[in-house]
């Protein structure tokens, strides 16, 4: 029986192959080093540019002795895998989705919770006001230093059926979810057939009838060419789930401690950098489906939080949870 133990070190036994790969920080001819980062998602997508810029500007403050290394579009596998890796020191650096953290690190829950943001400037504000440093000091127990959170949009709903207006709609719809149980819960609230999968293999479930639809920000709709299968949006707007940057605690230690304070300044200085690329590209995202047929439509939105409010009350009860539920709504 192949158990998830197994997998996890088939896959650091075969990144320990590379040879640019290996177990935390690699070290380089002349007494350099190189980090090693991943992202699922494409080589434009603004958290993999940031990503560049960070090891660019690492580089650049080291002579060169410093550099980063960015393995875009699942290289290194799927996230649920590259966030054990980082942890093992298999991988130095990797962007994350939010959701895929609940469950082991509870407080990047807050974040994700249904209608706990209003927009993107509620986000920002709340996240620059101190909520990103409560929930990145989060992830020191389990062998991650958090380093950034970016914000990655709002997600909203798309199928391939129908525009989605009341919650009612989206009865009986099999829609693709994020590896989270507060999304698969919160889909199942709504009265869909919620189905985990990877966003590589929506696209094609999609084709083939498997799937409804799914839902997502728009970037990632238009860069994973879903809207090619899906021809209705719908402005739910129901999370701004964002994404966490995270270190290798392993590696983290291993560099010099001025080299330490460089990585962190870089992280946090690479997110106003990720943001101007998001905004950019959103907008150009959203230009692009609508051109190519995409129907959008608003939905009722007091409806559809009504329907969550169960599911967000339950969460505030959690250890945790409420206090940074209080400072998000502070900021609103």
């Amino acid at each position: 029986m192949i158990t998830r133990r197994t997998m996890l070190g088939a896959a650091v036994g075969a990144l320990a192959t590379l040879p640019t790969l290996g177990r935390a920080v690699t070290r380089l001819d002349g007494g350099g080093q190189l980090l090693t980062a991943s992202d699922v998602h494409v080589a434009d997508y603004p958290t993999v540019q940031a990503v560049n810029w960070m090891g660019e500007r690492l580089a650049r403050e080291t002579d060169g002795r410093l550099r980063l290394r960015m393995y875009h579009a699942g290289q290194l596998g799927r996230e649920a895998e590259a966030i054990d890796m980082a942890r093992f020191g298999a991988i130095d650096i990797t962007r994350v989705y939010a959701g895929a953290l609940n469950n082991a690190f509870p407080l990047t829950s807050a974040l994700c919770l249904p209608y706990v943001f209003d927009s993107t400037e509620h986000q920002r504000r709340a996240l620059d006001g101190g909520v990103a440093d409560a929930v990145l000091r989060g992830f020191e127990t389990r062998d991650l230093v958090g380093l950034a959170i970016y914000d990655s949009g709002a997600r909203n709903f798309y199928n391939t059926r129908k525009p989605l207006v009341e919650p009612g709609d989206l009865h009986g719809l099999k829609l693709r979810v994020a590896a989270s149980d507060m999304f698969i819960e919160l889909m199942r609230m709504l009265g869909t057939n919620p189905t985990p999968m990877s966003l590589g293999e929506t696209f094609q479930a999609m084709e083939t009838h498997m799937l409804d639809g799914a839902e997502n920000n728009i970037r990632s709709f238009h860069s994973s060419r879903h809207f090619e299968a899906a021809h209705y949006w719908s402005r739910s707007q129901h999370s701004f789930a964002p994404d966490v940057l995270l270190m290798s605690r392993r590696s983290f230690e291993q560099l010099r401690p001025d080299d330490r304070a460089r990585v962190v300044a870089a992280a946090r200085d690479s997110v106003p950098v990720m943001r101007q690329l998001w905004d950019a590209s959103e907008t150009a995202a959203r230009e692009a489906v609508q051109a190519a047929g995409v129907r959008f439509n608003d939905v009722d939105m007091e409806a559809f939080r009504a329907a969550a409010a169960p599911l967000v009350q339950r969460y505030r009860q959690l250890p945790g949870i409420e206090p940074l539920y209080r400072r998000i709504r502070d900021f609103a």
